[in-house]
């Protein structure tokens, strides 16, 4: 045979790997394009819903928000009783704004004196806007959804990653985390009118409606997310350490409890860290299942009155610009800011931690 032609060389120069990879290709372009907008377009909405509920909770700090006015001279926006103050009477107008710019705080006793009592009363005479209550409340439910969802999750994630046959795995896997898509309504209801009675009935509770009832609530919302991120951080688990651990003679559950579960350590916290952050935010189960009561008390067995709670219950029925309105959106700022910085501290830090581990860093 002869030498190939000027002709074909040229052709087999333009089919080499490194021409192809020059060439442009439009929907790579598009694909790539499309993921950085979208991507830009998420990052800008958490960044101007922050800077939207921060820019509502600011003026708690100054006096702007110590008295609420109708901007076309009218009367004056009020609760219950005060509204049949006559809006022609420039004496009780005047009576009705003053005790109102007394009992906001308008010399910043609400942000030093009053956010810091133990009372939440901000549809009275004299409003108390005490944070402590909420705040022991949210804790308290969150706490006791963590206790209990943590080891049930943990050891079903176990169980899934290590012992289930592949069959059991198809099953359990997506049954468990089907527990994501119920609505919070739907928990909430539940535990509303069957959960609560059930847990009276059997622990004889002196209030039908309280923490640990919330929290057992709670805690069926929780379960799938930690199940999912601990499952996943245990299948990462290389396969070299737990057939070391069955080489040298330990039994399939020293294993597990051992080998695999200390070896994924970070994600199982990373796992508990997102579960606590998912349930310190959660509105309707609490708002439908601890009784609503803004105690501050450490008794599980109370009723309280979580954060979110109180934004759902009470927003839609606050003035505008008033101290109870920027007051509530300084409980979402606190919202806010706890769920963003144990999401990110456990995306950014304890994921590094697992992959250096597994890496041998």
């Amino acid at each position: 045979m002869g030498h190939p032609g000027p002709e074909m060389k040229n052709q087999r120069k333009e089919l080499t790997p490194a021409d192809l990879k020059k060439r442009f290709r439009l929907d790579e372009f598009l694909a790539e394009k499309i993921i950085t907008a979208v991507a830009f377009v998420s990052l800008a909405t958490i960044v101007l819903i922050f800077v939207f509920v921060f820019r509502e909770a600011l003026p708690i700090f100054s006096q702007s928000a110590a008295v609420s006015v109708t901007q076309d001279g009218g009367a004056v926006e009020t609760y219950g009783a005060e509204n049949l103050v006559p809006s022609s009477s420039n004496i009780s107008k005047g009576k009705e704004q003053s005790m109102r710019s007394e009992t906001s705080g308008g010399e910043g006793n609400v942000t030093l004196q009053n956010l810091a009592s133990t009372s939440w009363q901000p549809v009275s005479s004299h409003p108390q806007y005490g944070l402590l209550p909420l705040l022991m409340g949210s804790f308290k439910v969150t706490l006791i959804a963590i206790l209990l969802a943590a080891p049930i999750a943990i050891l079903a994630a176990l169980f899934t990653s290590s012992f289930a046959p592949k069959w059991a795995k198809e099953v359990l896997k997506p049954a468990i985390e089907i527990l994501a898509g119920f609505p919070s309504v739907v928990i909430g209801f539940f535990a509303l009118v069957v959960l609560a009675s059930f847990l009276q009935d059997v622990f004889g509770f002196q209030y039908r409606l309280n923490a640990f009832v919330g929290g057992v609530a709670m805690s069926l919302a929780v379960i799938p997310i930690i199940y999912t991120v601990a499952e996943d951080s245990l299948t990462a688990v290389p396969a070299y350490l737990t057939e070391a651990s069955l080489a040298l003679g330990a039994t399939p559950w020293q294993t597990a409890f051992l080998v695999t579960l200390p070896a994924a350590t970070p994600g199982v916290f990373a796992a508990i860290v997102l579960g606590f952050g998912r349930a310190f935010g959660e509105t309707m189960i609490v708002l439908m299942a601890t009784g609503n009561a803004a105690l501050l008390s450490l008794d599980p067995v109370e009723p309280v009155r979580t954060m979110s709670a109180t934004i759902g219950a009470e927003m839609a029925e606050v003035v505008f610009g008033d101290t109870h309105y920027t007051v509530l959106f300084f409980l979402g700022a606190l919202l806010f800011v706890f769920t963003f910085v144990m999401n990110a501290g456990a995306e950014m830090f304890i994921r590094q931690r697992l992959l250096k581990r597994f890496r041998g860093a």
